[in-house]
């Protein structure tokens, strides 16, 4: 599964910027310590230098609620989601042969 969490400085300084990029390299570290982590990035929008993403893959679902809601994940990553821009961000990854969004219960992992 993927995870795109888009997030938006609180305003355009440069101390702001400097803090929500060591929060979000933090946030992806913590992360990839965790079972069932696959693989992540943290980038910046070109376009708006005040948009960023942490986008991370991970085995299932389950494996990325655990890590958000661990120890770590509520003291380091939860306080930086009241930057997050509010849509969803957890995805399922488009494989050939695979039925996409079922109404039935999934695997939480």
């Amino acid at each position: 599964m993927l995870v795109v969490t888009r997030l938006r400085t609180p305003d355009a300084g440069p101390a702001a910027e400097a803090d929500l990029r060591a929060g979000l390299l933090h946030a992806l570290a913590i992360l990839a310590a965790k079972p069932g982590y696959v693989g992540g990035e943290v980038g910046r929008n070109v376009d708006d230098p005040a948009l960023w993403v942490i986008s991370t893959r991970w085995e299932n679902v389950g494996s990325y609620r655990r890590a958000l809601g661990s120890y770590e994940g509520k003291l380091h990553i939860q306080p930086l989601m009241v930057h997050a821009v509010d849509e969803p961000s957890a995805y399922e990854v488009v494989e050939e042969g695979t039925d996409l969004n079922q109404a039935q219960p999934r695997s939480i992992g």
